[in-house]
C-alpha cells in the first residue's frame, strides 16, 4: 500500500486520536533485549551503538524504493499486530521517522547480502535485490523486543537496538527438508514451517513428496497415485495429498518468503506407494502390497520396462510445470533392491527427462555414481570422511549440498530420553548439530565445491506441527548459521549465548522448542 504524504499524516493523526497505543504507554524497560551482535545467524560484521536506538511510534512510516514494495508490505505485516501502529508504506519519508528499504548496487554484498543501519533518526536497510532486503528484515526483527511477534497489541515502548550490520551469506543454498511422505502435513502446517525457517535466512524448502508409505502430489496423468497411493502413512496413520492447486499455493507462499521449493520424487527405490497403486510399474505386472512400516531399501521400479520411463516422464513433466525453481530432486538413495548396473541405466535415462522439461537435477549423493551434468547437485547425507564418487563429482565441477545425518538430520534424538525421532545416525544435541564444517566434512570437497547446507526432517515419528518444532528448534538455527555466517564467526561458546536470547521470541511465537541443558535459556 503506497500512500501520499497528506493521506499518511491524516491517517496517523486519526488513529492516534482514537486511542492507538502510544510509544510511551505502559512502557517496558527501554533497553533492547538484543544487540546487533546477538543476531542469528551471525553477521559478517556488526557494531553496536547504544546511543543509536530507534523507537517505533504511531508516526513511523516504511519508505520503500521501487522494487522493494513486497518486502515492505511483509515488514509492515510483521510489525502492525503487536504495535497497532499504521506503519504505511510510502515512496519517501517526507521527514517522518522511517524504516527505509533501499535498492542499489554494493559489490560487497552480492544478491542476498544487505547493510543495516539503526540510528535515533531512522533505520536504513540497503541491498542489491529484494532477496537481500528480505534477509535484512530477518535481522532487523531480531533487534526489536520479542513481544513484536505477539498477535495482539502490546502497550510498550518499541525500541530497535542501534548499530550497523554488513552481511552476506557464506553459501548460496541454506535449506530445510520436510518429509511429508511418511506423515502428511496440511498446507497450512507447511506454511507455518516456512515462516519459522525464513527467520533464519533459509532460502530453500525441499519437500519429500513420495516414498514407500505414501504419495503426496496430484499427478493428473496417473490420478490414483494421489487418490489411492496418498491414503496411507507410516504406522497406518491417515494419509493425504496436495492437489496441484494446493502445491502451487505452497510454492507461491514460499516465494513470498523468498524461499524456493525443490520437490522430490524418490526413485528408483522408495517407490512402494506407487508400485502398490499401479501394477504395471512392477516387472511382473502385479501390484505389491501396501507398506506402512519404516523399513528401507526393498522397493525398486522396473528398470527394464518402457512403462517406467513413461511414468517418470509424466511425473516430471507435470511437476516441472508447477515448480518455478530450477531444480527437481530425483532421490536415488537406498536403492538396495536395484542392481548397480540397473541403477546407472536408470540414472542415464531419467536425468535427460528432467533436462527435457527445463529443470536441473539434484538428488541424494548416490546419484554421483552416474555421469552427472555439471549443473547437478548431489546431496551428501552420510557421516563424513571419504566418498570416492562424491569427491570425483566435485572434481568434475559439481557442487555438493551437505546434509550429514550425524549432524544435520533434525529427526535424530537429542539424547536417549527424547520421546520423538530416531538414533540410527547419532544422538545429536544442539552442540553436536552446530560443531561441524561443510568445507572439511568430505575428503576432496572444499569450500568452493560446497553448494550449501540442508537440514532434513524425516517424519517416521513426527505427526504434528508441535513435533516438527520440537525437533527443529533449536537445532535448525545452528544449521542456518553454518550455511550463512563466515567460518571465522563459528564458535560454540559465543553461539550458545546468542541462541539463548532467541528463546523469548520462540515463546511469543508459540514454538514448542527443546530446552537443551547445553544452553542457558533466557
Amino acid at each position: 500500500m503506497r500512500l501520499s504524504r497528506a493521506v499518511v499524516t491524516a491517517a496517523v493523526v486519526s488513529l492516534t486520536a482514537v486511542g492507538l497505543p502510544a510509544a510511551t504507554a505502559e512502557a517496558s524497560p527501554a533497553a533492547p533485549e538484543r544487540s546487533v551482535t546477538d543476531v542469528v545467524p551471525a553477521p559478517v560484521s556488526a557494531k553496536a551503538d547504544p546511543r543509536g536506538e530507534f523507537k517505533l511510534t504511531p508516526f513511523t512510516v516504511i519508505s520503500a524504493d521501487r522494487g522493494a514494495g513486497q518486502v515492505a508490505d511483509y515488514l509492515r505485516g510483521l510489525l502492525r499486530p503487536a504495535t497497532g501502529y499504521p506503519l504505511p508504506v510510502v515512496p519517501r519519508s517526507w521527514g517522518l521517522p522511517a524504516i527505509s528499504l533501499q535498492l542499489g548496487h554494493d559489490s560487497r554484498i552480492g544478491t542476498e547480502g544487505y547493510e543495516l543501519k539503526v540510528a535515533r533518526d531512522g533505520v536504513s536497510l540497503k541491498a542489491n535485490t529484494a532477496d537481500g532486503l528480505f534477509e535484512g528484515v530477518q535481522s532487523l526483527r531480531q533487534l526489536l523486543p520479542s513481544a513484536i511477534d505477539a498477535k495482539r497489541v502490546q502497550h510498550r515502548t518499541w525500541t530497535v537496538a542501534g548499530g550497523t550490520i554488513l552481511d552476506y551469506p557464506r553459501f548460496g543454498e541454506r535449506g530445510a527438508m520436510l518429509d511429508v511422505a511418511r506423515h502428511f502435513f496440511q498446507p497450512d502446517q507447511v506454511k507455518l514451517y516456512i515462516d519459522q525457517i525464513a527467520q533464519y535466512k533459509i532460502n530453500t524448502l525441499h519437500l519429500h513428496l513420495a516414498d514407500d508409505q505414501g504419495w503426496r502430489i496430484e499427478i493428473k496423468s496417473w490420478p490414483k497415485l494421489a487418490t489411492v497411493g496418498g491414503q496411507t502413512a507410516a504406522y497406518g496413520d491417515p494419509g493425504g495429498y496436495y492437489t496441484q492447486k494446493q502445491y502451487k499455493d505452497i510454492v507461491a507462499y514460499a516465494a513470498s518468503r523468498h524461499i524456493t521449493v525443490i520437490p522430490e520424487i524418490d526413485m528408483p527405490g522408495h517407490t512402494n506407494a506407487a508400485q502398490s497403486t499401479y501394477a504395471e510399474l512392477n516387472c511382473d505386472g502385479k501390484a505389491v502390497p501396501v507398506r506402512t512400516d519404516t523399513e528401507v531399501g526393498y522397493s525398486s521400479l522396473c528398470i527394464s520396462s518402457p512403462i517406467t520411463y513413461k511414468f517418470v516422464d509424466d511425473v516430471v513433466r507435470e511437476l516441472a510445470a508447477i515448480t518455478p525453481g530450477q531444480y527437481l530432486h530425483i532421490g536415488g538413495d537406498e536403492a538396495h533392491a536395484t542392481p548397480p548396473a540397473d541403477y546407472l541405466t536408470f540414472q542415464q535415462k531419467v536425468q535427460p527427462i528432467v533436462a527435457k522439461y527445463g529443470k536441473k537435477v539434484t538428488g541424494w549423493h548416490e546419484i554421483a555414481k552416474s555421469e552427472l551434468p555439471v549443473s547437478a547437485i548431489p546431496q551428501y547425507w552420510d557421516f563424513g570422511g571419504d566418498n570416492e564418487s562424491v569427491a570425483a563429482a566435485a572434481a568434475r565441477g559439481n557442487k555438493i549440498l551437505m546434509s550429514p545425518a550425524n549432524y544435520a538430520y533434525l529427526d535424530m534424538k537429542y539424547d536417549e530420553s527424547t520421546p520423538l525421532g530416531q538414533d540410527w545416525a547419532a544422538l545429536v544435541e544442539v552442540r553436536d548439530g552446530y560443531n561441524w564444517d561443510p568445507a572439511s566434512l568430505v575428503m576432496g570437497v572444499g569450500e568452493k565445491q560446497v553448494a550449501g547446507v540442508e537440514a532434513p526432517l524425516w517424519t517416521e515419528t513426527i505427526r504434528s506441527s508441535n513435533d516438527i518444532e520440537y525437533m527443529a528448534f533449536p537445532r535448525l538455527p545452528g544449521i542456518a548459521e553454518i550455511g550463512w555466517s563466515p567460518k571465522s564467526t563459528h564458535n560454540w561458546d559465543a553461539y550458545r549465548l546468542r541462541l539463548a536470547k532467541q528463546a523469548p521470541r520462540w515463546v511469543t511465537q508459540g514454538i514448542d522448542f527443546y530446552r537443551s541443558p547445553q544452553v542457558d535459556w533466557k
